[in-house]
């Protein structure tokens, strides 16, 4: 079966998505983001790493329950409203609760209470949901995973794993003892310890046989369990009344092809991968005679994307990697996750909106949620939603029009962003997301991210281009940016390159016209990757034609923070070039950082002065500096994310007031005015507002337009944010 097609796909699910109002279609867009540490009990520290693992919803859908394994409890989530989610309270446990599931008033929670990966252990409470408290527990007889609940919740399915343990034998299974799956009874939600019934999975799989790992759990209508057994790679359809094994087969291989499989800076679909082996997590029926999985893969597969199987295990459709093509074209490809599994897709939702069935594939590492419509045949790919950080789990609320994604990764001790439970609605209008995508070439999307610099085309009213940073530090790349679509579309991909080859230890922040039709560069150091501090001139064809390197006057004082936004004013031997220095260097005072200037035509150095804002916590810096008319506008930003961020703004001094001194000695100091604060415009979308604000451009109509920095995916829930702000001299 063939795979998608970017082009002829996601381009038409964008184009959809902005049609007028008399053809909207039904789109999702976030309505809201709740960080589960605003759950955290009294007393307890906010700083205590948090996760929203496996996410479901309360029979009445007004609350949301999820599963927080490291702090060894369960969260619940106020949506009666569901644009204010409102922190709802805990339940905790003698263990590391591992899935969720609703039947009627009660919550099923499986408990690993391992003591170790050779004696596992766990147990199956019963939460009342109104109460709050455990009516009672079953002891499972090993580490479960995965709890689902049949349609008339009169049965629950437990696959219990019993994990191996990655440090043993490089991983390898066999690695005993083997797990099961557990099947027992329900009347009214309230479990009967004394139903439970263990069905053997031994034997069946041809991989490791002796020792199947079960993972993950679904109920069709006819009460029959769908079971992925993930490192067996394996498929056991199993009969939930009579808890026997009806058949059973390989998950199989997909022969890849126009992948990444390096991880070394660049993206670059190249690469095959034959006989990969899916190794499926999540696993939801379509209906009863279909079901789709998501290939996640563990030590020795992963395909990349999703399958639909029928109950024989004839593969009814095959994604390939289509799925994650289509994530790289809105910035999204995780890059360091090249040589391993690439975007992991690892969960699902399945559910009826209106006359539409959908199913939604969670991606691990590229954060990002793809809505599905199912039609029977070849599915068509919808939306691409954007997500928390590493979304695990997801639950669909049709009878609300609404969907919610539980995010696992918690990044406090990093000051990172905070694991997020997001909700989405469906309803008629335009997807708010993405803001910006990429063109195919040859059938293939361009892959970006790290967005890092922005600068206008001269007499081109709403075109731009951008640079991206280290991140894809073997791939330097200006791209041509089309803002006048919608999304944004990114046309075309010019490699900065060196004596022929792509051009090494760059880490390009910022990008202005040289008014030759070429590119004046500036490039941070970091003294530690051995990357220099310099100014980089390129021509039109991206080839570096003269490097500059810092004097000694700003050589001997730098720190790693420097150059971070490149201007130009004026023309010829009259050019005029600053740049924005990130942070304080060692001789300058707290508070203070230096706007570099160089005049190419006599090679004269000189800055002045700009006084940056305080913060109370973290610390403050420029991320930009662009001209446009009398002034110079200047990104400046304090590092924090989420609800913690407090400083993301737009100032501007006037050109006139710009009269740099020579280095060594005492410097002007600017006047600032601000122009624009731009958190409520990253809260535009409802997630948790971005650290890095990093580009800013005025077009040739006097359009500016601000672009965010998703850090190539890497601990980064991979958005991009691209958008205008207005005609600035409006402002």
């Amino acid at each position: 079966m063939k795979a998608f097609s970017i082009t002829t796909t996601l381009a038409a699910a964008l184009a959809a998505s902005t049609a007028t109002a008399v053809q909207a279609e039904q789109v999702f867009n976030r309505i809201a983001s709740f960080a589960v540490a605003e759950n955290l009990p009294e007393g307890a520290g906010r700083t205590a790493p948090t996760s929203a693992e496996i996410i479901t919803a309360s029979e009445d859908s007004n609350t949301l329950i999820y599963s927080d394994s490291p702090g060894k409890r369960i969260g619940f989530i106020d949506i009666t409203d569901p644009r204010t989610p409102k922190a709802g309270g805990i339940v905790s446990f003698e263990g590391e609760p591992t899935s969720v599931a609703i039947a009627g008033a009660k919550a099923l929670v499986a408990v690993n209470t391992s003591e170790s990966f050779t004696k596992p252990s766990g147990l199956v409470a019963v939460v009342d949901v109104a109460g709050r408290k455990v009516d009672a527990t079953c002891d499972l007889g090993g580490q479960p995973d995965s709890v689902a609940v049949n349609g008339d919740r009169t049965l629950a399915a437990i696959a219990i794993e019993n994990e191996r343990d990655e440090e043993v034998n490089d991983g390898q299974i066999p690695q005993m003892p083997a797990g099961d799956l557990v099947i027992l009874s329900l009347k009214d939600g309230a479990a009967d310890c004394a139903t439970i019934k263990h069905v053997t999975l031994t034997g069946l799989a041809e991989a490791a046989g002796e020792d199947p790992e079960p993972e993950f759990v679904a109920f069709n209508g006819k009460d029959e369990i769908a079971l992925t057994l993930q490192e067996n790679n394996h498929v056991v359809i199993i009969d939930g009344k009579s808890a026997t094994v009806k058949t059973h087969f390989p998950a199989g291989t997909v022969d890849l092809a126009g992948i990444d499989t390096r991880r070394d800076g660049a993206i670059a679909f190249a690469g095959d991968q034959a006989g990969r082996k899916r190794e499926p997590d999540a696993v939801k029926w379509l209906d009863d005679d279909r079901l789709v999985v998501a290939n996640e893969g563990d030590y020795e597969g992963g395909s990349r994307g999703f399958t639909i199987f029928d109950t024989t295990g004839k593969v009814v459709y095959e994604s390939g990697a289509s799925f994650e093509r289509a994530i790289a074209s809105i910035g999204h490809y995780p890059e360091k996750r090249s040589s391993a599994k690439g975007v992991e897709p690892e969960g699902l939702e399945v559910a009826q909106y209106g006359e539409d069935k959908l199913f939604f594939v969670l991606s691990e590492r590229a954060s990002v949620v793809g809505v599905y419509k199912d039609t029977g045949a070849e599915p068509e790919l919808l939306q691409l939603l954007p997500s928390g950080i590493s979304p695990e789990g997801a639950v669909a609320i049709p009878g609300r029009n609404l969907f919610a994604t539980a995010n696992e990764v918690d990044l406090v001790e990093d000051g990172g962003a905070r694991a997020h439970v997001m909700i989405y609605e469906r309803e008629e209008g335009e997807a708010a997301y993405p803001q910006i995508r990429s063109a195919d070439q040859g059938g293939l999307p361009l892959g970006f991210g790290a967005l890092s610099g922005l600068a206008a085309v001269a007499d081109k009213p709403g075109f731009l281009h951008a640079v991206s940073d280290s991140v894809f530090s073997s791939q330097p790349t200006i791209f041509a940016i089309d803002a006048t679509q919608k999304p944004a579309l990114i046309t075309g991909a010019l490699p900065i390159t060196r004596d022929g080859a792509p051009a090494q230890k760059l880490d390009i922040e910022g990008i202005a016209n040289d008014g030759e039709g070429g590119f004046w560069l500036a490039s941070e150091g970091n003294s530690d990757k051995l990357y220099s501090h310099a100014l980089l001139r390129v021509n039109k064809k991206g080839e570096i034609k003269e490097e500059i390197a810092l004097p000694e006057e700003l050589r001997s004082n730098e720190i790693r923070y420097g150059f971070e936004g490149i201007a130009a004013v004026g023309e010829g031997d009259d050019q005029l070039l600053w740049m924005a220095v990130q942070r304080e260097w060692k001789d300058d005072e707290k508070g203070s950082v230096k706007l570099v200037s160089y005049k190419p035509s006599s090679k004269e150095w000189g800055a002045v002065r700009y006084p940056l804002d305080k913060s109370a916590e973290g610390w403050v810096g420029l991320s930009e500096i662009t001209v446009h008319g009398d002034y110079a506008y200047i990104l400046e930003r304090d590092n924090l994310i989420g609800e913690a961020a407090r400083l993301k703004k737009l100032y501007r001094v006037a050109l006139a007031d710009m009269k740099p001194a020579a280095l060594g000695g005492a410097l002007p100091v600017l006047k600032k005015e601000e122009v624009r604060d731009l958190i409520p415009d990253l809260k535009s979308l409802n997630g948790y507002v971005a650290d890095k604000v990093e580009g800013f451009a005025v077009d040739a109509a006097g359009n500016g337009y601000v672009v965010t920095d998703n850090d190539g995916v890497d601990d980064s829930s991979g958005e991009t944010l691209f958008f205008s702000i207005g005609v600035m001299d409006a402002m």
